[in-house]
């Protein structure tokens, strides 16, 4: 089994990085895209001095990565990580789009230009490209309907990338965003779906379809809760013809 995390909101200190230390906590492989404008972050925790970013955790070597500043003046990016897995190559995304209010424009270019990096880094055939993120949009904005490209034309003809929790239980809203969790109920915002994977088509024999999808950290542990968004896990086929 291919295991990837993308991870949003990374800190780099100087002196540790956050998924370099999950990395050799867990014998695994990382990459590291921190923002170029990481004020934001830095005002937020207090931490002036602090990078903060996207990365990538894989079981699996890492043999190709790429960094891609989106559009904007806070600081978000793209970043691409092909795994070299036993069953194959992955071409694997992880991204944070701008989380300014009524910012729908703006995420919608930020889309543009994540598919336009997703088709040329996405050869056919093999496991299809996975897209992670927290996309800070509710799954029937018109920033989601470019990515699914059924519903309006997608910004590169041809390229598809399904939103995985359509496979999940249809009554399941899958807030990755929840109330419950204190560290959300202290914002005074309702519960919303805007932490995603989405896949795109499957290759030869199934390679890559969506088995199964769930939120896991969505749990406090000893009454501490990881993070104040749940995180979501999704299987995808690996078998051929």
């Amino acid at each position: 089994m291919v295991r990837v995390c993308g991870l949003q909101e990374v800190w780099d200190d100087g002196e540790r990085n956050l998924v370099g230390w999950l990395a050799d906590e867990l014998g695994y492989h990382w990459a590291f895209a921190p923002s170029p404008a990481p004020e934001t972050w830095q005002r937020r925790n207090g931490e002036w001095g602090t990078a903060f970013g996207n990365a990538v955790l894989s079981r699996w070597p890492i043999s190709e990565q790429a960094v891609t500043d989106l559009s904007g003046d806070d600081g978000r990016t793209l970043l691409f990580a092909r795994i070299d897995s036993p069953g194959g190559r992955l071409p694997f995304f992880t991204t944070h789009l701008t989380s300014t209010v009524g910012g729908s424009p703006a995420r919608c270019a930020q889309v543009r230009q994540v598919c336009e990096v997703i088709a040329v880094n996405s050869p056919a055939g093999g496991y299809p490209a996975v897209l992670t993120g927290d996309l800070n949009a509710e799954p029937d904005s018109d920033e989601l309907r470019l990515l699914g490209g059924h519903k309006t034309a997608p910004p590169v003809p041809g390229l598809v990338l399904i939103d995985a929790w359509r496979y999940a239980d249809a009554g399941d809203p899958g807030f990755p965003w929840q109330r419950r969790n204190p560290y959300v109920a202290a914002t005074l915002e309702p519960d919303a779906r805007v932490d995603y994977v989405h896949v795109g088509l499957p290759a030869g024999g199934g390679v890559g379809h969506v088995e199964s999808v769930r939120l896991v950290g969505d749990e406090p542990v000893d009454d501490v809760w990881a993070s104040d968004h749940s995180a979501v896990l999704v299987e995808l086929a690996d078998r051929r013809d």
